[in-house]
């Protein structure tokens, strides 16, 4: 079993978004080209806005709400993202 996090994730129900804390793993998540070991995280205001349905950013459900962050790559298929380099 992978380790787990806390993560806001948001579903549609019944047309609106619908956001909650969830505990996930990397194997919630979808493949991805990067996996960075996260030290800090935050939700900005489009991410508010995304949240409460007032700006209709979402293209799938689920998602998990924050793409502000700062950490260490650990594993990347993108090239210039090698393993160690710091992503903030």
């Amino acid at each position: 079993m992978s380790a787990t996090f806390n993560a806001i994730l948001t579903r549609e129900v019944d047309g609106r978004p619908s956001s909650a804390v969830h505990r996930l793993s990397d194997d919630d998540l979808p493949d991805g080209d990067v996996t960075i070991t996260v030290a800090y995280s935050s939700l900005n205001y489009k991410d508010g806005l995304t949240l409460t349905g007032a700006l209709p950013l979402i293209r799938r459900y689920p998602m998990v709400c924050g793409v502000d962050l700062a950490g260490t790559v650990e594993q990347s298929s993108t090239p210039g993202s090698d393993q160690g380099t710091r992503s903030w």
